[in-house]
């Protein structure tokens, strides 16, 4: 268990998409532990995958717990192998991302989601959400697929710098 540093973009390990993680043995819990940490020793993150810290698995955590714009909350979520079973309702918000720090954009993501993943103990686990917490796992499942928020803002006019720098 340990905090792992994000990669940030260049780095072409960002645009590649993650294999299936499979089954779930001790390799993968420990991936989930520093997924964990690493999200937690990162001041306003909420998420992060497996993609961000050079682990090419489809791997990623969630915990938008005490954030303003949250609706729906799970709490602390890892997910392996994670798809999306529904997803509508595409609303235009601004996103940030630890592995572009120094821009924000606005994209256009889906407010209600239904995502099916593994958790860290092997069992099936659907999570219904919306809003913030929809807007996060899709943000996440983007990175699993390569896919950075860059990728999905609709024109350059729609990036900006960040103007709060953490």
């Amino acid at each position: 268990m340990a905090v792992r540093p994000v990669l940030r973009l260049p780095d072409h390990l960002l645009k590649q998409p993650a294999a299936p993680v499979g089954r779930i043995d001790a390799a993968a819990r420990e991936l989930a532990a520093d997924l964990v940490d690493t999200m937690r020793a990162s001041p306003a993150c909420v998420g992060i995958a497996a993609t961000q810290i050079g682990v090419g698995l489809r791997a990623f955590t969630v915990d938008v717990t005490g954030h303003k714009k949250a609706r729906s909350c799970h709490g602390e979520i890892v997910l392996f192998d994670p798809e999306v079973l529904l997803a509508h309702g595409p609303v235009v918000a601004r996103e940030g991302c630890m592995s572009v720090p120094d821009l924000t954009g606005d994209v256009a993501r889906a407010t209600t989601v239904v995502v099916r993943g593994l958790t860290v103990e092997g069992a099936e686990r659907v999570i219904e959400a919306d809003a913030f917490e929809a807007r996060a796992l899709l943000h996440e499942l983007d990175h699993l697929d390569g896919l950075l928020f860059l990728d999905r803002v609709s024109s350059h006019e729609s990036v900006f710098r960040r103007k709060v720098y953490r």
